[in-house]
């Protein structure tokens, strides 16, 4: 139709034209007609090659449109193929990192979208892991009892001192596995209710290697959270447990750490968290002994903030308590005393999948939180008065990424006490420091299996001191 119109304007304007300029020569040997009749010839060939050429170029374009759109399939098809080669590869970082953490220290209320079963309104889902542990270890400064509780992981207060050196001494113990609960209820948008219980076998009574070896399953956490509030037994809000070494160990560095598992009310909001929790004064007799008095009547108050970005996390915590007696324990007296102390940890990273993890701890009264009591929170006083004792704690853990299944840890961690000698006695624990290095495998993603080996010291008031020497082989299966 485009063209037709053409034609028609083109025949109007030649003939035009040719009235203008035709010479009168022409006009006699020529009819006007005739030569219409060329012109209108050649501009149809004219419109007919214009018509070609559009169509060579219509095709040329319909091709073209083609290619690109294949072309662009092409290149959805490999984003698409991308985005998922980085989501496997981000899952499998994500496990790695999960894994890497090989007791599952962290409690982490939240259920992930798609896990776990339905009854009426609450979703319940579950995890922990299988732990087996094979020790072998020697003590210079005396026989480890074969019930204690060194035979399982480190506890600096037990290690033997002036005594002979024992020969090495081989346990395997499966009682660090562990099982837990999780729950979340719909209580509507409002509102977020959920709870975790958790459940091992460490540190109870049952059991022998005898015969059965079966152990008492005992409680570590219970606790429900409603909103921006914890209630129940966790891990004291003073404790950062975030920064603890990737150990085979049970704690790894507990001579330098605050660790600590009660009950308590928690409220969290963003980076903030306030606490109030169970107090425990433990004293010094002067005898020396250990003493629990059971008179306490101010919770102990913690506040802590937490700092966290790509750098890694920052945490700084203090807490104040007071310390009590009353007059039917001990020497008869009434006395309270306050105790109070700072704690700043974290764990930076270092490169794309290394880390630093530290912690640094001071404070007086702060016996039981420090090292699994190493030492106590105060002594007593010739008239019955408590006298806090003072402590300083640390310790550093470096992280090796070497492939994406093998990893390995190298920490060390010292306590140093400022013990009243004159009321405690001589015969308690002025410092300890231990070391240890370690080589994880993790050849599927939920399973690890490690070899760890520890030096670990304990030194007494009047200079005695024993070391212990661990090896250590770990399977954990988590689940």
């Amino acid at each position: 139709m485009i063209h037709t119109v053409t034609g028609h304007a083109l025949r109007a304007a030649l003939l035009a034209a040719s009235a203008l300029v035709a010479a009168p020569a022409l006009a006699q040997e020529q009819s006007v007609d005739a030569r219409l009749d060329r012109l209108e010839k050649l501009v149809e060939g004219l419109i007919t090659r214009l018509d070609a050429e559009a169509g060579a170029k219509a095709e040329q374009a319909e091709a073209l449109a083609a290619v690109r759109a294949e072309t662009g399939a092409i290149r959805a098809e490999q984003q698409a193929m991308r985005s998922e080669v980085e989501e496997t590869e981000a899952t499998t970082r994500t496990l790695s990192a999960k894994q890497a953490e090989m007791s599952d220290k962290l409690i982490d209320f939240a259920i992930a979208p798609g896990e776990g079963f339905k009854m009426g309104k609450t979703r319940v889902t579950y995890g922990g892991y299988v732990k087996l542990d094979a020790t072998s270890q020697r003590t210079s400064g005396g026989q480890i009892a074969g019930n204690s509780i060194l035979r399982d992981f480190l506890f600096p207060s037990s290690i033997p001192v002036g005594g002979q050196a024992s020969g090495f001494d081989t346990d395997f113990s499966a009682r660090q596995t562990r099982f837990l609960f999780k729950t979340e209820t719909d209580v509507g948008t409002d509102h977020k209710l959920s709870s975790l219980i958790e459940l091992d076998f460490n540190v109870t009574e049952g059991g022998n290697e005898r015969v059965t070896n079966s152990f008492t399953p005992r409680i570590r956490h219970a606790l429900i959270n409603y909103d921006n509030w914890t209630f129940g037994q966790g891990w004291s809000t003073f404790q950062n447990v975030g920064a603890l070494p990737d150990s085979l160990d049970f704690i790894g560095v507990t001579p330098g750490t605050v660790f600590d598992r009660q009950p308590l009310i928690r409220y969290t909001k963003g980076g903030l968290q306030l606490a109030v929790e169970q107090p425990e004064t433990v004293v010094t007799a002067q005898n020396g002994a250990m003493v629990t008095p059971g008179d306490d009547q101010i919770p102990d108050i913690v506040g802590r903030y937490n700092w966290s970005g790509d750098w890694g996390q920052f945490t700084a915590a203090a807490i104040v308590r007071q310390l009590h007696v009353s007059t039917d324990d001990l020497m008869g007296v009434d006395d309270a005393a306050w105790g109070y102390g700072l704690s700043l940890s974290g764990k930076l990273k270092v490169g794309a999948q290394d880390d630093l993890r530290f912690m640094a701890t001071a404070g007086d009264g702060l016996g039981r939180y420090i090292g699994l009591n190493i030492v106590n929170d105060a002594a007593i006083k010739m008239d019955g008065t408590l006298d806090p004792i003072f402590t300083w704690s640390g310790f550093a853990a470096y992280r090796h990424v070497w492939t994406d299944k093998l990893r390995s840890n190298l920490a060390g961690s010292y306590f140093k006490a400022d013990n009243p000698v004159r009321l405690t006695t001589n015969q308690v624990t002025d410092e300890s420091w231990n070391a240890f290095a370690n080589l994880i495998w993790t050849p599927v993603g939920p399973l690890n299996v490690g070899i760890e080996v520890m030096y670990a010291t304990r030194t007494l008031e009047d200079g005695r001191t024993g070391n212990l020497q661990r090896i250590q082989l770990s399977t954990q299966y988590n689940f």
